[in-house]
């Protein structure tokens, strides 16, 4: 489908209380785009108001992305406040840290819920009405670590590599009717590691180096507007991606070493 404008789309975007999904929702809001937002905690979710150039560009729904009524929620605020859907983004994601033997099936089944589920759920929803939509596009928020699994977070990444092989499918489906755009950040600043599901970990994880949310947030809008299909956001990340396509067993030691 190519190249797209941004100015005035039509978005449903998840996790949007912090992070990476506050400052899409703020680039987008500067966009003149009209969102639908939606994470659990309504007092942050507000803080987007500050942002809007027009009262009428914002709509926030609270609530747990698993809950199949709040998923229903989003489509219909979207349809009954904006007459439509032009673009998915599902950003909402949580983790658990800790070797697996340590960890518990609850946490296992919370993070596929959230990360992997929820997101696939709303995708089947959105679908009937982004194909009403103007340049109608999906976009899932991974991680590069949904290209190489690391040690500690093991439900995690098996989360992202099920949302990374479920985007690849799905486009290759929709193609010529929706994009589908996979988006792989490294390790961002924000409040994901106070917020794990599980943490069973003697690591600090800590970030040393990470990016900024914005510029994940800016880099994935560019993404959108070229109309790509997929996106790794640094050349570390990009690297290790390579080495382990390449010589997967020199992979295999350096994240067994260096996590």
């Amino acid at each position: 489908m190519g190249r797209r404008k941004l100015d005035s789309l039509r978005v449903i975007l998840t996790g949007a209380s912090s992070g990476i999904g506050f400052e899409l929702a703020k680039q987008l809001l500067k966009k003149k785009c009209r969102l639908v937002v939606t994470a659990r905690r309504e007092e942050h979710l507000d803080r987007l108001r500050q942002h809007v150039l027009d009262q009428e560009q914002l709509e926030v729904v609270p609530g747990d992305i698993t809950d199949p009524s709040i998923r229903r929620r989003l489509i219909t605020a979207s349809l009954e406040r904006f007459g439509g859907l032009d673009m998915l983004i599902n950003n909402a994601g949580v983790s658990g840290l800790g070797k697996f033997v340590d960890s518990s099936e609850s946490c296992l089944r919370k993070i596929m819920e959230v990360n992997f589920f929820a997101p696939v759920e709303m995708i089947r929803l959105a679908v009937p009405e982004l194909e009403k939509g103007t340049k109608p596009i999906i976009v899932n928020i991974s991680s590069v670590l949904g290209h190489r699994a690391v040690p500690e977070k093991s439900e995690y990444c098996a989360s992202k590599f099920a949302l990374h092989g479920f985007s690849d499918s799905l486009r290759a489906e929709l193609a010529g009717r929706i994009d589908v755009l996979l988006v792989s950040p490294s390790t961002t600043q924000s409040e994901f590691f106070e917020n794990v599901v599980e943490n069973h970990s003697q690591r600090d994880w800590t970030p040393k180096k990470a990016m900024l949310p914005e510029v994940v947030a800016r880099k994935t809008l560019q993404a959108i507007r070229a109309g790509k299909h997929e996106v790794i956001l640094t050349m570390g990340a990009k690297g290790l991606v390579l080495l382990d396509r390449l010589a997967p067993t020199i992979a295999d030691k350096m994240v067994q070493r260096f996590g």
